[in-house]
């Protein structure tokens, strides 16, 4: 029997690091009987945290999934109330920014999240991270203030960062019962009662108590801001607001609430602690409550093979269509595809068709995850989340869909790596072994890339910092049975034209027999146009007229100016983009093919480039310094000695904090020599911000370095 779609929820859970996202999702299977114990991230126990890497640092690194169920009781229109079971499927994704992959392209395929604040930092550098990529593919969410019972903590205050450093309408529903140790409870401002949790039954039944006389004043207020609020999303509700807001029930509120969700116009805001198992049955709640189901969204949008606009209603009974959205290497069972389903059934060792690589793919397996066990399962529907085994060729990011009916989805795109390290076997009959790891991980990976540098032959490994490039060889070492050797980090430079240059290149070649001709006039430079210059690639413009380059070579034009670009004028560092106006040329009628004209473009890139302005960029990171005050001076003055610019500073309690932009190349061995100079006592968190043109001197020496 299908399921009913209304009572599935595909949820992330998101979050800078260590704001409790693993603790908040072990008390959910904790309360939805998915486990029967508590399991604690610092123990090394947690279900979510199933690597070694994961379990020793007390980090998340992979996003893992896993489907539960939650039964709420629900007031119909007439009065009655019945008891519902919803399914949640969940994703818990890392904080650290060195693993943004496993949360941009969880969040491609969920349609709810849940955004975790600790009430002590509020929002850190990591949660506008998230909270920007959750805008970008427009996912509903609902707001956690966890770790209400920390010294410092300050539920009013996250709410009101929220608005300020999100640019988000926060909307609270509950006002917290004391805090830090005095943390007892909330009052619904929606039920307008209030709520404690007793440590004996680890807070699984919350009893009802009088709100606090001092709290009636605080919570009138919100409770009138709320109704305000959640009647401007609907006409009626709007009316009833301006007759008599005291008429507009709880049930009504509820509706108001989850309408402004789906249609991203506020983010609801609730409180607890969920190590002290306080406010998740509440969470849950609210998931189900105002997170949409797959019915919710408007249909999925994708093109047909020939380009032209489809859509895709969340059916079994429409075509099948899944995204592809991650990929993992099991010992036991082999490669795992991790699949969103958006329309369509699918049965176990059916055949489905790969629009990449225009290819059928059969999938023998169909298993549903928990974590990294897995649960067999015959036939797939619409709105699941599910893994697949069997597959020979699937990448993340591709679309699987049924043969006859094809589709293609949007893709999903990943931030370009910007730290680099040489890699080398110890022993050299490990060389197979560890080309053979490199590329299963850069299977699972797509923001970790392997190069071979064309001079010295060494292999190159980049990614997205130190720690991520720390974890990948410590997973070489464990999964793979390799040991290697590794240079010290390097950094991912680019390269850029700044002014065009016009440009004749003749390609001439007479080895006896028939020669190679190619004869092309151009100009090279920056792109022009501000909306292409945001994308990566070429802007090729063809202006050839009458013939004077047959159209069958142009491409090959273009193909060896597309190669060229990935070993730049200056230091051999590939140029993002760049513009190419094919102005005119002319060819031989023997001498004259395809591959003449794709040299002759690599030997004119070569000349025409050096003087088109090229300058070196090199990545520049946000970093946010959290510090004692006494020791702010030698913190501002390491960071200018760095290369940085200090862009603000604010006070929270006693600590300061300083957000910075510095190179990335000043940035190496960075986190101890704050630890050393602050007793310990200092923190940073580091984002990838932009690239920026490095400093002549700089320069010159990257350049020498690299020539």
């Amino acid at each position: 029997m299908a399921k009913n779609l209304n009572l599935l929820r595909n949820i992330g859970i998101m979050a800078h690091i260590d704001a409790g996202k693993t603790t908040t999702t072990e008390r959910i299977l904790f309360y939805t009987g998915r486990e029967h114990k508590l399991k604690e991230v610092h123990e090394g126990e947690a279900t979510m945290d199933w690597m070694d890497q994961e379990r020793e640092r007390g980090i998340t690194i992979t996003s893992a999934a896993t489907t539960t169920s939650w039964n709420v009781q629900e007031k119909e229109k007439n009065g009655k109330v019945v008891e519902r079971k919803y399914q949640i499927n969940i994703i818990d994704t890392p904080g650290h920014v060195d693993f943004t992959v496993e949360v941009e392209r969880s969040l491609r395929v969920l349609d709810g999240g849940v955004v975790l604040f600790c009430a002590v930092s509020g929002v850190e550098p990591q949660s506008e991270t998230v909270w920007r990529q959750a805008d970008k593919y427009g996912v509903p969410r609902i707001c956690f203030v966890n770790k209400m019972d920390r010294a410092g903590a300050n539920f009013l205050n996250v709410v009101q960062e929220i608005k300020t450093k999100l640019g988000a309408d926060p909307l609270p529903l509950q006002i917290p019962i004391g805090s830090e140790d005095a943390f007892r409870g909330v009052v619904d401002l929606i039920q307008n009662k209030a709520f404690i949790w007793k440590d004996e039954d680890k807070g699984k039944e919350p009893e009802e108590v009088t709100i606090p006389a001092d709290m009636e004043e605080l919570v009138n207020q919100y409770r009138q801001e709320l109704i305000e609020r959640i009647a401007l999303e609907d006409e009626q509700l709007l009316e009833k607001f301006y007759d008599n807001p005291a008429s507009i029930t709880a049930a009504e509120i509820v509706y108001g609430i989850r309408k402004g969700v789906i249609g991203m116009s506020f983010v609801p805001v609730l409180c607890g602690s969920a190590f002290k198992n306080k406010g998740v049955q509440a969470l849950l709640d609210a998931v189900c409550a105002y997170l949409p189901s797959p019915l919710d969204l408007p249909d999925t949008q994708g093109t047909t093979l020939q380009g032209e606009s489809i859509t895709r209603k969340a059916s079994n009974s429409e075509p099948f269509a899944a995204l592809c959205f991650k990929i993992a290497t099991d010992p036991f069972v082999g490669k795992l595809a991790f699949m969103r389903v958006y329309s369509g059934m699918l049965d176990a060792g059916s055949y489905v068709y790969n629009t990449r690589s225009n290819q059928r793919v059969r999938i023998s397996r169909l298993l549903q995850m928990h974590s990294n066990k897995q649960n067999p399962i015959k036939q797939i529907e619409a709105g699941d989340i599910c893994a697949g085994t069997g597959f020979k060729d699937l990448k993340t990011g591709d679309t699987i869909c049924d043969e006859k009916n094809p589709i293609l989805l949007e893709s999903i795109t990943f931030p370009d790596p910007v730290v680099g390290i040489v890699v080398e076997p110890k022993k050299k009959s490990d060389i197979d072994k560890l080309a053979i790891a490199l590329s299963k991980l850069v299977e699972e990976d797509p923001t970790l890339r392997v190069e071979t540098n064309q001079e010295t032959g060494q292999t190159i490994l980049r990614g997205m910092g130190d720690l991520h490039l720390e974890i990948i060889i410590d997973r070489i070492r464990r999964e793979f049975s390799v040991e290697v050797n590794q240079g010290e980090p390097q950094v991912a430079y680019r390269e850029k034209l700044t002014r065009a240059k016009p440009h004749r290149e003749i390609y001439k070649k007479q080895t006896g027999g028939r020669g190679k001709f190619a004869d092309i006039q151009f100009e090279i430079g920056p792109v022009v146009d501000e909306e292409l210059q945001k994308k990566k690639g070429i802007v090729f413009i063809n202006e050839v007229k009458g013939g004077n380059i047959p159209k069958e070579f142009i491409p090959a034009v273009q193909k060896g100016f597309e190669l060229s670009m990935k070993s730049g004028p200056l230091a051999k560092y590939p140029i993002d983009n760049m513009q190419v106006r094919l102005i005119d040329g002319s060819y031989h009628d023997v001498d004259s093919d395809s591959l003449s004209f794709e040299l002759c473009a690599k030997v004119a890139f070569r000349e025409a480039a050096k003087e088109a302005g090229p300058v070196l960029l090199e990545p520049i990171m946000r970093v946010e310094v959290v510090t004692p005050k006494e020791y702010m001076g030698q913190v501002t003055g390491d960071i200018n000695r760095r290369r940085g610019i200090i862009q603000g500073m604010e006070m929270k309690g006693e600590l300061q904090i300083i957000k910075a932009e510095v190179p990335l190349a000043e940035l190496f061995g960075y986190i101890n020599t704050l630890r050393t100079f602050t007793s310990g006592r200092a923190s940073a968190v580091r984002t990838f911000s932009h690239y920026d043109v490095v400093p002549k001197n700089i320069a010159d020496e990257v350049i020498t370095k690299n020539n």
